[in-house]
Formats: C-alpha cells, structure tokens, sequence
C-alpha cells in the first residue's frame, strides 16, 4: 500500500524547482490568487520558520511582522498556485524549528546573515 501511494505522487504531482532555503533564511514566496474571475500574483515575504514533512506532503512556514503583528503562513510546497521563491538573505541558525523566533522582539529578533 505504501509504495503504491508513492508511486502515485512521483507520477502524479508535479514537481516544481524551487531554490534550496532552510530555517532561518528570508525567502518571497510569489503565489496566484483567485478573485472571482480574475488571477493576480501576490507575494509573502519573511523568514522561514520551520520546514516540514517529504516528498508531496512537504510544508514549510514563513513569518512575517506586519506593523508590530506576527503574521505566519503555511505553504505546501507542491502548491499549484505557487509561482516563485527567492531566497533573499541565508540566516544562520543552529536549529531546524526555530519558533523560539516568536517570542524575541527589538534587536534580538535578527538573524545574522550568511555571506556565501
């Protein structure tokens, strides 16, 4: 039963070819959305707080501050929606979830820049 489950995701959904980003760096994430009947691209940019699962169940998280309110979103990464991701900067951090990220605030709440 498990490998025909696989098998239906690696024929099935398509696989799209996304930059490699891990916690810690601050991504755009570029998707569609519909409003009646019309499409428009909007974007979501933040760092990523944690990214989760494998294959066509693969997650990741991205928050943001929008004026002195956290704002986080989920994205599947197999989205049909999702356009884009640039990464913007590499943040070097120590762990693979980093929600400790959600309770620092002020000068504590940067990550420091990966140069490569």
């Amino acid at each position: 039963m498990e490998s025909l489950v696989k098998f239906v995701e690696n024929e099935l959904v398509e696989k799209k070819d996304f930059p490699d980003f891990s916690a810690g760096d601050t991504i755009t994430v570029y998707y569609e959305i519909k409003e009646g009947e019309k499409t428009r691209t909007q974007f979501f940019k933040g760092v990523v707080i944690q990214r989760r699962g494998s294959g066509s169940t693969e997650t990741f998280t991205i928050r943001k501050m929008s004026g002195t309110v956290g704002v986080e979103r989920i994205f599947p990464i197999n989205l049909p929606a999702l356009q884009k991701i640039e990464v913007n900067k590499k943040g070097k951090v120590r762990r693979a979830r980093i929600f400790y990220f959600r309770g620092l605030t002020g000068k504590k709440a940067r990550i420091k820049e990966v140069r490569s």
